[in-house]
């Protein structure tokens, strides 16, 4: 059956039947119980929510996860005619990483894992795979320049791919994966960090590809626009495939809900108790008088001035590329402005080490993996805290923001081996439980499901409400509405006011 659910004779260009599958040491089974086909040409979504098993699903068909290496896998894995069959023993077949990565591309969720970390420019990283396949010296370059031009590249190939921002990066590892010209591509969380032309362009490169033949599975926590084309739907929960049909037939059910997976009215509803607009006589508790920082004439920030008083929530929205990440960093001394003075509750940072400003400023990372560290989940959270408020509070303190957001039960996890959205989570953990004057939040949404949302909303909404001056840097500008007092714009190296709560 194809994923619109047409009776074909042809070969499915992927299949995955998973009559199990445990990650060596695991006691437990990661997936178990699913069965996934994709006709050359369709667009099928598997839907789930955090810990639902749609990643290590997409892994394990992309090779990324392999039977014997990664795990135990019983049950099939197939490519066109192509089948491999697997008892859980040591005389399975094994997967040659490079062969099937030439006929399966896959984006993980973290958009820098796909990368190769070696090259210079985003020319460089877009040829390293066909360098490596002996691809010839033309052919390179015709195929470097259009998928440059399909995600929208062209004018950042001689950038330094870690001087990208979230959104660029993603289009740079959705550029290294198509370039193969995969049969079948594998798209996890493909929209996070993608502002809304982005969000197009990835939209119109997925429809070209699918004319092509290309099959594409988008693995994603939320009905977006993306998963409401798809052709089929595969519903993940707990591991194990609950629910399966065309979108029509699923929109409606308990499926999703019970899945944790965000539909677009759960993405914008408001936190329960939004805390009223701080009176404008209220001192800030953050200010940025002037700030001017960047390369060149031009500049990333430009004059830039913001206030932000205590129990505000501020929402900063704006394309890739254009500062966001940059701005929050200087709320705590990681950057420093060419120009200009931050301040915060009252005292200029200027000469003040990073370290000490952090006990004022805390911020969340775009990616958790930058500030996460520790072996377990309640050591992360507790780390440096004995200083900050002493020994006797400290484990309270940790394990309050634990359960803030919803990680009481992963307080003896190792971080590294949390889904992705829960390393999120823990991250923002981290910079509650140190109990900040202001928060900055960079993209704290991405990849978190229904119940991740519930928590960023209630504890973004409790700091706000004990006096913390918020600013959180997204791309969904119908969250930034619901969540936020205000919303500004940066574009052009400056803010401005594009909306605000209780205004006509």
């Amino acid at each position: 059956m194809s994923a619109s659910g047409r009776a074909t004779s042809s070969p499915p260009a992927a299949a995955a039947r998973i009559v199990s599958f445990s990650f060596h040491g695991d006691a437990g089974e990661a997936l178990r119980d699913i069965r996934l086909s994709v006709q050359p040409g369709s667009l099928t979504a598997v839907l789930g929510g955090s810990g639902s098993g749609k990643t290590t699903l997409g892994k394990v068909l992309a090779g990324w996860l392999r039977a014997g290496h990664s795990g135990i896998l019983r049950g099939s894995l197939a490519l066109g005619a192509d089948v491999l069959e697997f008892n859980g023993a040591s005389g399975d077949p094994r997967i040659d990483p490079a062969a099937w990565s030439g006929r399966v591309g896959y984006v993980p969720q973290d958009a820098g894992a796909m990368l190769s970390s070696v090259r210079s420019t985003v020319a460089e990283e877009l040829a390293f795979g066909l360098e490596n396949r002996a691809v010839p010296r033309l052919e390179m370059l015709r195929r470097v320049a259009r998928s440059a031009e399909l995600t929208g590249l062209s004018g950042l190939m001689e950038r330094n791919p870690a001087e990208l921002s979230g959104g660029e990066l993603r289009r740079l590892a959705v550029a290294c994966a198509v370039i193969a010209e995969p049969e079948v591509l594998v798209l996890d969380e493909p929209l996070a960090s993608l502002d809304a032309a982005g969000g197009r362009q990835l939209r119109t490169l997925v429809d070209g590809l699918l004319a092509a033949g290309t099959a594409v599975v988008l693995l994603s926590q939320a009905v977006d626009a993306l998963a409401r084309s798809a052709g089929n739907w595969l519903v993940l929960d707990g591991g194990t495939a609950t629910a399966e049909g065309a979108p029509a037939e699923l929109a409606g059910g308990p499926h999703l809900r019970d899945a944790g997976v965000v539909v677009a009215a759960m993405a914008a509803a408001p936190p329960q108790a939004l805390p009223a607009a701080p009176a404008a006589a209220a001192a800030p508790v953050l200010e940025l008088r002037g700030i001017g920082f960047g390369y060149g004439p031009a500049g990333v920030l430009r004059n830039l001035d913001l206030t932000v008083r205590p129990g505000e929530i501020v929402a900063v929205t704006g394309p890739n590329g254009s500062g966001k990440s940059t701005l929050l960093r200087h709320f705590n001394g990681l950057l420093r402005p060419d120009a200009g003075d931050v301040r915060v509750q009252g005292q200029s940072i200027d000469g003040i080490p990073t370290g000490r400003i952090a006990a004022s400023v805390g911020l969340l990372f775009q990616q958790p993996r930058d500030q996460l560290f520790e072996r377990t989940a309640l050591r992360e959270v507790g780390f440096g805290l004995p200083r900050l408020v002493g020994a006797g509070a400290a484990a309270g303190r940790a394990r309050e923001a634990l359960a803030a957001v919803g990680l009481s039960d992963a307080a003896g996890e190792h971080p590294a081996e949390l889904p992705s959205s829960r390393q999120r989570l823990l991250a923002l953990a981290t910079v509650l439980a140190r109990r900040p004057a202001v928060l900055a939040l960079d993209e704290p949404t991405v990849g978190l499901d229904r119940h991740g949302l519930e928590h960023l909303a209630d504890a973004v909404a409790a700091a706000a409400a004990r006096g913390a001056g918020v600013v959180m840097v997204t791309h969904d500008l119908d969250y930034a509405r619901a969540s936020a007092h205000r919303v500004l714009a940066l574009d052009g190296g400056t803010l401005r006011e594009t909306w605000r709560r209780g205004s006509a």
